[in-house]
């Protein structure tokens, strides 16, 4: 029987992958040099796909990794000389934290518990730091904050640069590009593809940041901005990249925009909805994000009186996969990924099959 996956990455495969893949094995695209037109064209298009789902504008490059996690590497050694700034509430948001630390950079941090929020209002940035890092989703934790505190943060320090952790939550976070330096995710949660592909948006400042710091320090060797910009120009890339990722998330972004990304996000919101309804009317279970206005529309986290084991084992006897809960709370909470991938109708499914517990 086959399983559809609730897991907070990798996830659900998006329902027109297996065609876009059989496609990529037919036309051979798996065998073309990286330095052709052919792939070029590949290239363009799959940018210009994201461009239009996330509102991205032409002072923002659109650059290909290997991981979400490589790209934290890429924006502290290109964003931040000496200091850096790190909203943290769970696990996620802690490893970029410990990775501007791992680089030997001063490192800041305003914590919180798992399953808190940030707003602007409440967060103070120290004084010499260089770049604020938020996390729009918390995959960890199941706690989002808003597009408009993220903004607000900005509004308020316009002299540092801003970048948003949006791996478990594009294309549902609807940025202001023109206030965002740069943003980031990886492909294997809500775009519904196999991993091994990191997306970077950044813009023209961190770029000219990264050139002035490597005046003095080193900004890495491998996939430094400057040559990553470079390459991008000629819709290239430095090395030889993961062309079928590149191509399959072209391929799924060609497909959201037909969908449109308003009605994919309402879609979210509604299903998000009868999740967080069925929770907090249930007595097996209670809502770990207690304030509502932080609660993630993509990653849903719910506290079990039963352990998560146990949930999960008759979950996938009908058919469905769910997520443990992360770190301390792996054996008392399941996450619920909730990304296009899968329906409204297979929702109300898993919402009827963990009635029934």
């Amino acid at each position: 029987m086959p399983l559809t996956f609730f897991t907070p990455g990798p996830a659900q495969l998006y329902p027109t992958f297996e065609k876009h893949l059989q496609t990529f094995v037919t036309d051979q695209l798996g065998s073309i040099s990286h330095r052709s037109q052919q792939y070029r064209d590949l290239h363009k298009f799959t940018v210009d796909q994201l461009r239009t789902l996330l509102n991205v504008p032409a002072t923002h490059a659109i650059l290909f990794l290997g991981s979400a996690s490589e790209i934290w590497e890429r924006i502290l050694f290109s964003c931040v000389e000496l200091e850096s700034f790190h909203l943290v509430n769970g696990s996620f948001s802690k490893k970029f934290y410990d990775y501007s630390n791992a680089l030997n950079k001063y490192a800041h941090k305003q914590e919180k518990p798992m399953g808190e929020g940030f707003t602007a209002a409440e967060v103070v940035v120290p004084e010499y730091a260089e770049l604020i890092c938020t996390t729009h989703n918390e995959t960890s934790s199941g706690v989002q904050m808003s597009v408009s505190e993220i903004h607000k943060l900005k509004q308020k320090n316009p002299g540092k640069f801003i970048a948003v952790d949006m791996v478990s939550s594009a294309p549902h976070a609807d940025l202001d590009f023109k206030l965002i330096d740069t943003a980031f995710f990886s492909v294997q949660k809500a775009f519904g593809l196999p991993a091994g592909l990191g997306v970077w948006i950044v813009n023209e400042k961190c770029l000219k940041k990264a050139e002035s710091i490597r005046k003095q320090y080193s900004i890495g060797a491998h996939n430094d901005l400057p040559t990553l910009w470079k390459n991008s120009l000629n819709n290239e890339t430095p090395a030889t990249p993961n062309v079928m990722g590149i191509y399959l998330l072209g391929k799924i972004a060609e497909d959201f925009n037909k969908t449109g990304v308003k009605n994919i996000r309402k879609e979210t919101e509604l299903k998000a909805n009868l999740l967080y309804n069925f929770i907090d009317k249930h007595d097996g279970f209670s809502l770990f994000v207690k304030e509502k206005s932080q609660r993630s529309q993509t990653v849903v986290v719910t506290n079990t009186k039963l352990p998560s084991a146990d949930i999960i084992k008759v979950i996938k006897e009908k058919g469905m996969v769910v997520g443990s809960g992360y770190g301390q709370f792996k054996s008392s909470q399941i996450r619920i990924a909730n990304f296009p991938a899968t329906s409204v109708a297979q929702v109300e499914e898993l919402i009827a099959a963990l009635e029934t517990l």
